[in-house]
């Protein structure tokens, strides 16, 4: 899976390398035509044969889903002892004395489970209620990235590896902005602190400022609700169509590979970038001059986040370790955090001064910045781990390669998890997952994945609380 999702990035970087024989146009050397109308006939019916393979794959899917989830729920509750399993070694008076007293055996132990499992349940973390409140679709490729906006902006913003990133209204479910300046897959996108500018990140080698002011009046036409029923972006009027920019503000170059993401620091005044040439940029924002190039890490950055306050950033590396960078002190100093066994996918600060790191190795740890030896919470799962987001209040939101998006605490209880079913959850691997500061028409979640939808969630404390 870590392959593939490589290669799917790697084929939306914008670099030529298409070959000649592809580029070819009608001539001698060209295919004839009877033999090319075969060909494309040949083509859709393996592409049919795909899609039914693909559906049959995800009715299989759901369906180990519910069994995974029933057995879930018996391991959790625990096996009921059975009285069956008592054996009769002997005849008479003895054979009774031992039914007997087997049989308060088992009464015993099962007033005992029964105790255990009202004591375990008074000590479980309260769970969450999570219901599919709106869809946002027009992305024409896979997306990697979702955003929100700063408080008081009910926006957010989306990169996709079809060369693209948009800015989208939450109330009426449009996109209100595309931008449309870089020649690759944008990979990540992050809105300023206080201003009204956008970064992204590409697989052209560049990360880019542009702007990112939007047009608030409503747009003519359908309500997002009708869109939807109607089929999207296509049922869109010309009044509809979002806004188009092409040219950045700055472009930040120097990169000699993919720049996987980016990240403003505290302030707006400078932005760290990640890249695939295993090296972090420190750029300053007003000049677009690249201030320190950090190296350390042995193969290509997966990630980069700064914290919310301090001037503290954090990379993420497939050389399984993530670093702390910290520019309090015109000398920068650096720690190491060891303890993933493939990949460190993401990795981000906490508001409590913590450092939340995913995996390929199917896990997700919570570390203290002033401790960096061992992990104080390790959550497991049975699935690669992308991009991660902790909410305001401490919950961790965990998106997998299997489809799943999983919720936790910070003590490594689980709170909840999205649905899955086609109709409400995302088909493909869900990439990233943002949490809302401000809550706009109840939506407190959002989740992007390879299905090329965004999808807005109302996450709440059950009632059984």
């Amino acid at each position: 899976m870590k392959s593939s999702k490589r290669r799917l990035q790697a084929l939306a970087e914008g670099s030529e390398t298409i070959p000649n024989y592809l580029k070819m146009e009608d001539s001698e050397t060209s295919i004839p035509p009877v033999f090319r109308s075969r060909l494309h006939e040949l083509f859709s019916q393996i592409e049919k044969e795909f899609d039914l393979l693909y559906t049959e794959n995800l009715n299989l899917q759901e369906k180990i889903d519910i069994l995974s989830e029933k057995l879930e729920r018996e391991s959790y509750v625990g096996d009921k002892q059975n009285v069956d399993y008592i054996e009769f070694e002997s005849t008479g008076k003895n054979s009774k004395s031992k039914l007997s007293q087997n049989s308060q055996k088992v009464k015993t132990s099962h007033k005992l489970r029964v105790q255990t499992s009202k004591i375990v349940s008074s000590f479980k973390a309260p769970s969450y209620s999570c219901q599919l409140i709106r869809e946002f679709t027009g992305h024409k490729d896979g997306i990697w990235d979702v955003t929100t906006a700063r408080p008081g902006q009910s926006l957010i913003g989306t990169a996709s590896a079809d060369h693209t990133a948009c800015v989208w209204s939450v109330d009426w479910g449009k996109c209100l902005l595309q931008y449309t300046g870089h020649s690759g897959s944008v990979n990540s996108i992050k809105f300023h602190p206080s201003r009204d500018i956008a970064l992204t990140s590409s697989g052209d080698n560049t990360a880019h400022v542009w702007q990112a002011a939007v047009n608030w009046d409503l747009p003519r036409g359908q309500s997002s609700e009708e869109e939807l029923e109607g089929g999207g972006e296509e049922s869109l009027g010309e009044g509809d169509r979002p806004e188009v920019l092409r040219t950045p503000l700055k472009e930040l170059g120097g990169h000699s590979g993919v720049v996987v993401a980016a990240d403003w620091l505290t302030g707006g005044d400078h932005v760290i970038t990640a890249s695939w040439d295993r090296t972090a940029n420190l750029y300053d924002v007003e000049t677009g001059d690249c201030l320190q190039i950090l190296t350390g890490h042995d193969h290509e950055l997966t990630h980069a986040s700064a914290h919310h306050n301090s001037r503290l950033v954090v990379t993420a590396s497939r050389d399984t370790t993530f670093r702390l960078w910290d520019f309090r002190e015109p000398i920068h100093s650096v720690s190491v955090f060891q303890g993933h066994t493939e990949s460190v996918t993401s990795a981000v600060f906490t508001r409590e001064d913590k450092v939340v790191s995913g995996s390929d190795d199917r896990s997700v740890k919570v570390w203290d910045v002033r401790n960096m030896r061992s992990a104080l919470a390790t959550i497991r799962s049975d699935s690669s781990v992308n991009r991660v987001s902790v909410s305001g209040g401490g919950m961790i939101a965990i998106p997998h390669d299997n489809r799943q998006v999983r919720i936790f605490d910070l003590q490594g209880q689980r709170l909840a998890r999205l649905p899955r079913s086609s109709r409400q959850g995302h088909r493909r691997m869900v990439t990233s997952v943002a949490w809302a500061e401000d809550i706009s028409c109840g939506i407190n979640f959002f989740s992007c994945g390879f299905d090329r939808r965004i999808l807005g969630w109302a996450i709440q404390p059950s009632k059984d609380n």
